[in-house]
């Protein structure tokens, strides 16, 4: 079912960027060296998603591979329906924002972090989690785009203080993506004491119209926000949470001396 589900929002986008892009069925087909009748096959599935189709459809309505990526993960990452609409806002967005108060965001994490995160769960089979790792580093190819998004990441210091082999190789990692020019990380530093971002991390995605959609981790999973008031009150905790953060420069020292007290990697 979780398949079937993932495969129906990859077409319902399917339908929307197409109509977006001021093409109909018949059009698209042409562009794409494909008959009318299989595009809208495709579109209501009768005919099954497959990988040539996508990769085709994405250079047609330049979409930067977001339907091949969409396409392997519903196919064998094990990520649920829900993470996908949030997967085609962070592809497609001009500004990401995130907020982590206890973890490196995703999109800034080496493959042994993520691969240690993703082990949080010790009953996931060791196969899934090397599928998810792949899954996590091919979301950061949009960070090397020729026209990548503006990152702002927000970290509270404690979560770069965790005591493991692997925060070494991390930290310089880190160094290494805020030396990028549209990657902005900033630091709350511990004595910063509570701010409203304890109570959990987001990520926030501007697209190129300017609408806002948000994402949330908890628990169970997590959650995909695009309602205007929810929307609201992620973008009011994010400016309270950037509010009390270092600025870039300073985050930046503190990471490297950070670093340093993790001795040589």
């Amino acid at each position: 079912m979780e398949g079937e589900q993932s495969a129906d929002l990859i077409r319902g986008q399917l339908r929307r960027i197409r109509t977006v892009a001021g093409l109909n069925q018949e059009e698209l087909g042409r562009r794409a060296n494909y008959s009318a009748s299989t595009v809208s096959a495709v579109e209501t599935g009768t005919r099954p998603l497959d990988m040539p189709y996508v990769k085709r459809i994405d250079k047609v309505l330049d979409t930067g591979g977001l339907f091949e990526s969409l396409l392997r993960m519903a196919e064998g990452e094990g990520l649920p329906s829900w993470f996908l609409p949030w997967l085609e806002a962070e592809r497609t967005a001009k500004q990401l924002r995130y907020f982590n108060p206890t973890l490196i965001p995703g999109l800034l994490q080496t493959a042994n972090y993520a691969r240690t995160v993703l082990r949080f769960d010790d009953t996931r089979p060791e196969g899934e989690v090397e599928k998810q790792v792949t899954a996590r580093l091919e979301r950061q190819e949009i960070l090397m785009r020729e026209r990548p998004p503006q990152v702002i990441a927000v970290i509270d210091e404690a979560a770069l203080r965790r005591v493991d082999a692997i925060m070494g190789e991390q930290l310089a990692h880190l160094v290494k993506m805020a030396e990028l020019p549209h990657v902005h990380i900033h630091l709350i530093p511990a004595d910063a004491g509570l701010h409203v971002g304890l109570s959990g991390p987001l990520a926030l995605a501007r697209s190129a119209e300017g609408g806002w959609v948000g994402h949330m981790d908890n628990q169970l999973g997590g959650s995909v926000v695009d309602g205007e008031e929810g929307v609201a009150t992620l973008l009011a905790t994010w400016e309270s949470v950037r509010g009390v953060a270092l600025p870039r420069a300073l985050s930046v020292s503190l990471v490297k001396e950070v670093e340093s007290q993790h001795g040589p990697q």
